[in-house]
């Protein structure tokens, strides 16, 4: 969500943070395993005290003057990539959900008052990408379309020479603001990012 957020809104500069951990030992990861992690193991496994966080919250400063907060938990029932965002600006505002990656909500506003309201824009052949994997509009974007996406872009810029984005600078630059949420989130203020 960190990217996310400086893809589309601008360079982040400072934070503010809470975090918490609610569940203080979970069972010891040795075997069973699924793909998410997910330890699948009995009920007398071994426990040990966690070092991660379960949740957390912080307030984000945008060099561009742009607010904005970034929120995640572990302990979401009913949420399975619920990665979602939304921006609010003088033209109108847009809203996303990852379940749903096909679809954009958008509401503008200087539509005339008695046709207000956010509507539905999906993804189909008039979008990047979209001749060759959403011919038909709604056809819905998996997981597999973005990576397909990504490795085609990586690619392209070893072929070409160019840069890729992300890149290295940026996933530094996340770490750098991840960096700054955790330190604000034990120091209880705003930390500017290094």
């Amino acid at each position: 969500m960190i990217d996310y957020a400086r893809y589309l809104v601008g360079e982040i500069d400072e934070v503010m943070a809470e975090t918490k951990t609610w569940i203080r030992e979970r069972p010891v990861q040795t075997s069973g395993v699924d793909k998410l992690g997910t330890v699948k193991g009995s009920a007398n496994a071994e426990k040990k005290p966690v070092d991660v966080d379960d949740e957390f919250i912080s307030l984000l400063r945008f060099s561009n003057g742009a607010v904005g907060s970034i929120e995640a938990t572990r302990n979401g029932w009913g949420r399975n990539n619920f990665l979602t965002f939304e921006i609010h600006g003088t033209l109108g505002s847009l809203y996303f959900n990852y379940e749903n990656r096909d679809e954009l909500q958008v509401f503008f506003a200087n539509d005339p008052a008695d046709r207000r309201g956010f509507r539905t824009i999906y993804t189909g052949p008039a979008h990047p990408y979209g001749d060759g994997l959403w011919p038909i509009p709604a056809l819905g974007i998996g997981y597999g379309e973005t990576k397909i996406i990504e490795t085609y872009e990586f690619f392209k810029a070893i072929a070409e020479d160019s840069e890729v984005s992300p890149n290295f600078r940026d996933g530094y630059r996340i770490a750098q603001i991840s960096d700054a949420i955790l330190e604000s989130a034990a120091k209880q203020q705003w930390v500017k990012v290094g």
